[in-house]
């Protein structure tokens, strides 16, 4: 087993599926101890977490449209595992609400329930992980962003908004951290393959997403995991405070 991550406990933000559940997977390959975290389906999680290496990893539910749940999640973790080194903030949604198509109620509503999960939430986790990790003399925290942030996001604004908040929390927290040993970075994925995604990627408009990378695909979630598990081993250090674009060259940024 790979152990460059042996020993450290590392707690991943929606992790029962898709992206979440590939970090998790290799958190664990390289001997982490994995704190999966699920909004609504526990089965699923449960299910993730039997197949990860090792053991001793931990299953742990909260809303994160909740700020106390937020803050109660960072609390499980040291109460079961005893500390925290590793946070990623990988859970998010996705509520399209085209300008044009929506009233303003609905916008309003949209955008509020985008920016408590995409960016208050983890705000408040970072807050709490930040606490702790400072106790203990260092940590990483690792922020899922996205290449919308860049280059827009005409159906679901409050999403695009929601993860260039984060990119920038991210740059001001490796600022206020990085005293205190904790390292932050935002990784900003494009498209990625997974079952969510799949069906569209499928059907008639796939082809063109897949073209926007001259590799003429889209990023494989396990990409996104070995790109995490990087910066949470002890060779990123000097990049605290980037962002990391894993976007195929689909959209390149100055």
């Amino acid at each position: 087993m790979n152990s460059r991550l042996s020993g450290k406990v590392c707690l991943v933000t929606g992790a029962s599926r898709g992206i979440g559940a590939a970090i998790a997977a290799e958190l664990a390959r390289q001997g982490a101890r994995v704190a999966v975290h699920y909004g609504r389906n526990r089965d699923l999680a449960e299910q993730v977490a039997a197949s990860l290496d090792g053991d001793k990893h931990l299953v742990l539910g909260a809303d994160l449209a909740d700020p106390a749940g937020a803050a109660g999640l960072i609390q499980q973790v040291v109460t079961q595992a005893g500390r925290l080194d590793v946070l990623v903030n990988n859970a998010g949604i996705y509520v399209p609400h085209p300008p044009l198509a929506v009233d303003a109620a609905e916008w309003l509503d949209k955008w509020q329930a985008t920016l408590a999960v995409n960016l208050v939430s983890p705000a408040v986790l970072c807050h709490a992980a930040a606490k702790v990790m400072a106790e203990q003399g260092g940590g990483r925290i690792i922020n899922i962003g996205s290449r919308g942030a860049f280059r827009g996001e005409p159906e679901c604004p409050a999403y695009g908004a929601s993860k260039a908040g984060l990119h920038a929390m991210s740059q001001s927290l490796a600022l206020a951290l990085g005293p205190q040993g904790i390292l932050v970075y935002a990784v900003a994925p494009g498209w990625v393959e997974t079952d969510m995604a799949r069906e569209f990627l499928n059907s008639e408009a796939g082809a063109g997403i897949k073209a926007q990378s001259p590799l003429g695909r889209v990023a494989r979630p396990e990409e996104i995991a070995e790109t995490v598990c990087f910066l949470a081993s002890s060779q990123a250090e000097y990049l605290t405070g980037s962002i990391i674009d894993v976007n195929g060259a689909s959209y390149l940024r100055h």
